[in-house]
């Protein structure tokens, strides 16, 4: 592996295995964590998101059978399906490996292992997990284009000189990274000028993301947003990654942004300062890179004069503001 990525896991019952893998592993790899007792797997993952788990085969309790090994792999299958864990075992044989796969393991390596076959197995199954997690993205990427793809789309019409302002600024906003604030009437078109906003930047190639603030509960503010982990609250049967996600490298459109409660307009204050998430049941933050751009048709300085709306909050996204109205 050319440099260090890659989050891993080994948990075995022997300290000294435990050492020789810390010590090579952590040549090649970001983070390498090492367990005796396989009891403590479910508050590992909990706590850290591992590319791979490299877990024995046989502890103390069984010590030739693989069962407890058994036992753990499906363990972890469960809190994460697409967990990619190696198998690691004095005893192996090729009945032993074979069904370890098919139970869901992705290799199997023999004690003592040869370095450069644990760091090849190591590196394929790093990559593995990145393509998986790349998957839960995509799909999510491709069930809010889906849902864009019906949204109306039209060009600008007229040509007043109030238009022809607003694509003059459009054009000199739109190349640079500046967060925009369009102001406007309801039926005014401010997703277009928005849309044209992301056309005019360098991240037009990606998809644009965009939210109805105003549709969005306040209960699912943090899962539609941040994103989720599998059994973060009832109906989180799988990951889910958030908008912000969705939208990094990207356009990030917020409509009707005066539609936020002040709860909601903190927890998205201290996300647009850190330029990080957190989902929804994980610890793990992810550093997010978008263009954000919001609309509203409320009053946002008699809101903040009301305090209903935050000025620092307004300060965040007001770096260029566009007046959007039908003439």
């Amino acid at each position: 592996m050319n440099g260090k990525f890659g989050h891993i896991l080994v948990v075995d019952d022997d300290d000294d295995v435990l050492l020789a893998a810390r010590m090579f592993l952590k040549r090649h790899v970001a983070l390498v964590h090492t367990e005796v007792d396989p009891e403590k797997i479910p508050t590992l993952m909990k706590n850290e998101d591992y590319n791979v788990i490299l877990l024995d085969m046989n502890f103390t309790r069984d010590a030739s059978s693989g069962q407890e090994g058994f036992f753990w792999l499906n363990r972890i299958l469960e809190i994460d399906p697409s967990a990619v864990v190696v198998l690691i075992t004095a005893y192996g044989d090729v009945e032993m490996a074979v069904r370890a796969i098919k139970e869901g393991a992705m290799d199997f390596v023999l004690k003592p292992w040869q370095n450069e076959k644990l760091l090849a197995t190591v590196s394929a199954a790093i990559n593995l997990s990145r393509s998986k997690q790349e998957v839960v993205t995509l799909r999510s990427l491709e069930q809010q284009l889906s849902a864009d793809l019906g949204a109306q789309f039209q060009e600008f019409i007229g040509e007043s000189p109030a238009m022809e302002q607003i694509k003059t600024t459009i054009q000199k906003v739109g190349p640079t990274d500046a967060d925009v604030l369009i102001l406007g009437e309801n039926g005014t078109g401010k997703e277009l000028v928005a849309r044209a906003v992301h056309r005019h930047s360098s991240r037009r190639e990606k998809p644009f993301v965009s939210v109805d603030m105003g549709a969005i509960t306040e209960s699912l503010f943090e899962s539609e947003m941040f994103g989720h982990v599998k059994g973060a609250f009832t109906d989180a049967k799988a990951d889910r990654a958030g908008r912000f996600e969705i939208a990094s490298g990207s356009t990030l459109f917020l409509d009707e942004i005066g539609n936020l409660s002040q709860p909601n307009q903190a927890k998205l204050l201290t996300t647009l300062q850190n330029r990080e998430v957190t989902r929804v049941g994980s610890n793990i933050s992810k550093r997010v890179d978008i263009r954000l751009v919001c609309a509203t048709n409320m009053p946002i300085q008699d809101m903040i004069q009301q305090k209903t709306f935050r000025a620092d909050l307004l300060y965040r996204i007001n770096t260029v503001k566009i007046h959007f109205a039908v003439t």
